[in-house]
């Protein structure tokens, strides 16, 4: 009895323990649970429960499958049939929206396939939104530490004839200090092959054509994305060009395709390491580029760049600042800031109005906006007619609401939707700062508001301005006011340079460095009286001899240490510690002698001067000051006064002078 009484306590402990540890345990990996019939299989998975974030929409995996034959799928929980027997490798890349914890690690499921059927029919989601012949998403935003799945596709669009080329991806910008990425596996189903770019200039064609210009904006899953066509003449063109590119990244990877038939698409499946020392600055965006360049002389190179914000957390709704570092000295009213807002129906049915509420800076000027792109695209409502799809701007001081009205956008959980692009909407549009901007960081957030449904507020992108270098040029006369020290000589012209943080706002540091000389100085040492000498052979009676001592310095002094405060655009405080060297003291000594004449008729002025005596790094000393200045303080000219607290030996001095910030 106390046996089975002590199990039924072990066996209660151990079932209440399960959900503790399920809860805290976040690195459960993906458990795929396939059901095979004959060529068809039912994919299936198990993940950890989500922990939702306070105060935001309830949290939801979204998938991506791979099934291992270059096929792929969104649904969670597709049906896929192959065409062939045998062994296939199948992933399960599972994101875990608005979760505190990590997301579920991917994990290698082997299926056996052992019937194969005459006919396979599959509900493929439509890849390509745009024209051209390359194209990329990826499975998520790139989150620090986290795999990530780029999925490339290509294809055959310039008609009946077979096309082959190669397909270069770049990554990894050079922009940013840290690595991004780090490709960890990329798996190919149609016989693509790595090669190097000598052998992407090997089958480069030979002959000159003429340049096309083309440009053409497209939009995306994941990203904002651009077209590019290029005709390229020659290989010596197409090195140039290639290299222009690689310029721009660290890391290239290229891969060779041969005979894609008319119409067809195929897809790589590139995965991504993010790797955990990529950029710090969630909001961030970065890019990779890909380049499908052709054999046939006649078709264009084409270039897609896929745009990817660095997240904290996964998040469909987002307010993205492209441009996040700006350089402040080449900044003015009219530069523009693009923004993008993306937003996705993850409820159970369509949504028939969107309203998007933009906060604007105080820095910014709404009445500058200018729409750039829209999805789902629609007309203005002013020239539409009623009850037509159609869009819409209202401005207030400090924000702007973008209306979609009377559109159709899916939910992710209705019924019958397998294609999440179609879920998804934006508003891309453009920016000017007021005039007289401050270099402040500028945040912006928005909220979005599916029909009459609470709020969803996004994450704050906040733009931020490089601090920039400042370098400057000081002219200066320094003086002692009072009485001096021993051996201290008074009067001191001064050049100088600075160097500190571009137009600061407030407070910054500054750094200089002053090269000194000093005014010949004569002093007089005293007069000593009597004796004899002899000129030229004739004897001389001396009456008395003046001494004399000229000095001049050359100083090195160099600040530090200085801080200071910008009260207002034409006032400045500042506060520092100084230190310097004699690079060169020049001591020489004169005598004027006065002697008796031998004819008694009178004095002569007889001089005598010795060689001077130099010094050189002999004598160190240090400083304390303060400062203050009036003018064009953070750029440009202005003048100012500072009084130094000298050390050794002590004595104070006062400094006048006028400066240039460049």
């Amino acid at each position: 009895m106390k046996r089975t009484r002590l199990l039924l306590q072990t066996l209660l402990l151990l079932v209440s323990a399960v959900p503790v540890a399920a809860q805290l345990n976040d690195t459960l990996p993906a458990i795929i649970e396939p059901s095979i019939d004959h060529n068809r299989v039912l994919f299936r998975s198990q993940l950890r429960p989500l922990r939702g974030v306070a105060g935001a929409p309830a949290p939801f995996y979204t998938y991506f499958w791979e099934f291992g034959d270059g096929r792929y799928s969104f649904e969670k929980e597709p049906v896929h049939q192959y065409k062939d027997t045998g062994d296939y490798n199948v992933r399960l890349y599972a994101t875990n929206n608005y979760d505190d914890g990590k997301k579920p690690p991917s994990r290698l499921k082997k299926i056996k396939v052992g019937k194969k059927a005459l006919l396979a029919t599959n509900s493929t989601p439509a890849f390509f939104k745009g024209t051209g012949a390359l194209e990329m998403i990826t499975n998520q935003q790139p989150r620090p530490g986290e795999d990530m799945l780029l999925l490339l596709g290509y294809r055959n669009r310039s008609g009946n004839s077979p096309v082959s080329g190669s397909v270069m991806l770049l990554y990894n910008e050079k922009e940013f200090a840290q690595s991004s990425f780090d490709l960890a596996e990329a798996r190919t189903y149609h016989q693509e092959r790595t090669i190097g770019l000598d052998s992407v200039l090997a089958y480069a064609p030979a002959e000159d054509r003429e340049e096309a210009p083309a440009f053409r904006e497209r939009r995306s899953l994941f990203a904002a994305n651009s077209e590019r066509g290029v005709r390229v003449g020659n290989k010596p063109q197409l090195k140039q060009f290639l290299h222009q590119q690689m310029a721009t990244y660290r890391k290239h990877h290229i891969w060779r395709v041969q005979s894609v038939a008319a119409g067809q698409e195929q897809f790589m499946f590139v995965q991504l390491n993010t790797l955990p020392e990529m950029i710090k600055d969630t909001n961030a965006v970065v890019t990779i580029t890909g380049l499908f360049i052709p054999d046939d002389p006649s078709l264009e190179v084409e270039q897609y760049q896929l745009e990817l914000q660095i997240v904290a957390s996964h998040d469909p709704n987002r307010l993205q600042l492209r441009n996040r570092r700006l350089n402040y000295r080449f900044t003015g009213k009219n530069r523009e800031n693009t923004y993008k807002i993306q937003f996705q129906n993850t409820g159970k049915g369509p949504a028939k109005r969107v309203a998007v509420t933009v906060t604007i800076p105080g820095m910014l000027n709404p009445g500058t906006v200018e729409i750039v792109d829209i999805k789902p695209a629609c007309t203005w409502c002013d020239s539409a007619y009623a009850y037509q799809s159609c869009f819409d701007t209202v401005l207030t001081k400090d924000s702007i609401q973008f209306i979609f009205k009377n559109i159709y956008l899916p939910g992710t959980q209705q019924e019958g939707i397998s294609d999440p692009d179609s879920t998804m909407g934006y508003v891309r549009y453009r920016l000017r700062f007021n005039k007289g901007m401050k270099k402040l960081p500028f945040t912006s957030r928005a909220s979005i508001v599916f029909d009459k449904n609470e709020p969803i507020y996004t994450n704050r992108s906040v733009g931020r301005f490089k601090k920039g270098l400042s370098p400057g040029i000081v002219l200066g006369y320094g003086f002692i006011p009072g009485k001096k020290a021993v051996d201290v000589l008074s009067q001191q012209y001064v050049v100088g340079l600075t160097l500190s943080e571009y137009a600061a706002y407030r407070q910054y540091w500054q750094w200089e460095l002053y090269l000194g000389k000093t005014n010949t100085v004569d002093t007089y040492e005293g007069r000593f009286r009597g004796g004899d000498t002899i000129l030229n052979g004739v004897g001389y009676k001396v009456e008395y001899r003046d001494h004399y001592k000229h000095q001049s310095v050359l100083n090195l002094e160099a600040v530090p240490v200085f801080f200071r405060y910008n009260v207002n655009s034409f006032l400045v405080a500042g506060a520092g510690a100084l230190v310097g060297v004699e690079l060169e003291r020049r001591t020489a000594h004169t005598i004027d002698t006065y002697v008796q004449q031998a004819n008694g008729q009178g004095l002569q002025l007889i001089k005598g001067k010795y060689e001077p005596h130099i010094e050189s790094l002999t004598k160190w000393r240090g400083a304390i000051f303060a400062d203050v200045q009036v003018g064009l303080v953070r750029h440009g000219p202005a003048v100012g006064g500072r009084f130094l607290q000298y050390i050794s030996p002590s004595h104070q001095r006062l400094f006048v002078y006028a400066s240039w910030k460049l």
